[in-house]
């Protein structure tokens, strides 16, 4: 899927000015919310100082506002200080298949920056994680996933090396991490375990990102299981809060 132009939103109507009986943040998120919608993807929208004076409104509420109709997917800020109306809506990822097949399952075009890739020794954490004893040799991969071509996700993720000998020598910018565990390891994953929080990235991942530091994205943190039991891989993935949504189901103990 290419990547639509942004196209400044000069042809969309704004009120001359908001009701003096209602909280002026809430009219200003109707605004915008309505302008997101009717707008079509990747229309830019007025700056957070014009949106102040224009409206004798506080810079702090229409970024309070902005901030979170970006949290909520309706607009989205490119890196700097322009804002735009989504280009798409929030993707889902299942977390037990390949990003690379699920994104293409959507009909988008997956991309990967392999930003680092290297085999050192386990800390602490990471080996308790992957149940193997500190200093055991693990694999450390880190990858910037794109989605027709605009970044998604950063993903960083630890293997044992003495599980996956050689997983270190593949090109990781062509091949999908998961298909190669189920192709040449034999192992398939079957569950995993995860933590997500809401966090502000911190700025040399914003910049990779191409966010603004203070936009939240979502941790996942997490461990992937083979169905025998064994840990396959320990990660720590940062996604943006406005690309990913995160899907639960509920049901009741009987």
């Amino acid at each position: 899927m290419p990547r639509s132009k942004h196209v400044p939103a000069d042809d969309l109507e704004f009120p001359d000015a908001l009701a003096p009986d209602r909280p002026k943040g809430d009219q200003l998120r109707e605004i915008l919310e309505n302008v997101a919608v009717e707008a079509g993807p990747g229309r830019l929208i007025p700056s957070e100082r014009f949106l102040a004076e224009h409206y004798q409104i506080s810079r702090s509420t229409v970024r309070l506002v902005v901030n979170r109709l970006v949290a909520d997917g309706l607009l989205y800020r490119q890196h700097g200080n322009a804002t735009f109306t989504a280009e798409r809506p929030p993707t889902q990822i299942d977390m037990l298949t390949s990003f690379t097949e699920d994104i293409r399952a959507r009909g988008s075009a997956p991309g990967t920056k392999v930003l680092l890739a290297l085999v050192e020794s386990a800390g602490a954490e990471i080996a308790g994680r992957l149940n193997i004893p500190p200093g055991a040799p693990v694999f450390r991969l880190e990858r910037l996933r794109l989605v027709d071509d605009e970044p998604f996700a950063l993903e960083r993720t630890n293997l044992s090396l003495d599980l996956f000998p050689g997983i270190d020598a593949f090109d990781w910018a062509a091949n999908s991490l998961h298909k190669t565990l189920e192709e040449r390891f034999g192992v398939v994953p079957d569950w995993n375990d995860t933590a997500i929080s809401a966090v502000l990235p911190p700025p040399q991942d914003a910049a990779l990102l191409e966010i603004e530091p203070t936009q939240p994205c979502l941790v996942l943190k997490g461990t992937l299981h083979a169905a025998d039991g064994r840990v396959i891989e320990a990660g720590r993935s940062l996604y943006r809060a406005d690309r990913y949504t995160v899907f639960t189901t509920a049901r009741r103990s009987r």
